[in-house]
């Protein structure tokens, strides 16, 4: 074989990679890691119209706290293409949505609770599901975060999920979980969710490795 300039100089080791280290969220910005929770059947709707309906499904308790599953659907009635575009843009929180600048927080997907205490908490879809929640200074409890915000649409139906991180485990009592989507029609509503319940689930609770 013909010996060519490259083969005179020697060849550059390359750099050996660095060991990544993984992410570990504090504990009120989401589940642990590594852990099996404990299911509880919630089952209720938060809002259940002729066209839209939002759903707690269950929620999934953890050792540091609980996340509820959510579910919503939209149906197309008798909206022409320029109003079902308009509910589109409310759906999936469109920057460009016809609602006034004013007034377009109060227009997204709201979520809130109540404790047994008397504390509160809200998650606001229009910013935990653009931006995740900041490792920096640990909030007051409790802590509520609306965490993997998406869906799907087309020309006559719109549908999607997300959960509801609530940390840390409630005291026992009722939880009242508060929603709120003015864009879609849908005025403050709730349900009572038993805190005791959830708080005994968590000693079901498993990780995956001692």
């Amino acid at each position: 074989m013909t010996v060519t300039f490259f083969q005179d100089l020697p060849v550059p080791e390359e750099p050996r990679p660095g060991r990544t280290v993984r992410y570990v969220p504090p504990a009120w910005a989401g589940a642990p890691a590594h852990e099996l929770p404990a299911v509880v059947h919630v089952g209720q709707f938060l809002h259940r119209s002729r066209n839209f309906v939002l759903a707690v499904e269950l929620a999934k308790v953890y050792s540091t706290g609980c996340s509820f599953n959510l579910t919503w659907t939209l149906r197309r009635a008798q909206e022409d293409d320029e109003a079902w575009a308009e509910l589109n843009g409310a759906f999936f929180g469109h920057p460009h949505s016809m609602q006034p600048i004013d007034r377009r927080p109060f227009a997204a997907l709201l979520l809130g609770v109540q404790l047994a205490d008397g504390t509160k908490a809200r998650a606001d879809s229009t910013l935990h599901a653009r931006y995740p929640p900041s490792t920096g200074k640990q909030p007051d409890p409790p802590a509520l975060v609306l965490q993997n915000h998406g869906g799907n649409g087309g020309d006559d139906e719109m549908a999607g999920k997300g959960s509801l991180w609530l940390w840390p485990l409630p005291p026992p009592g009722d939880i009242r979980l508060v929603a709120q989507w003015a864009g879609l029609g849908m005025p403050e509503t709730s349900i009572t969710i038993d805190g005791g319940q959830l708080r005994e689930a968590a000693a079901g609770a498993q990780k995956y490795w001692p």
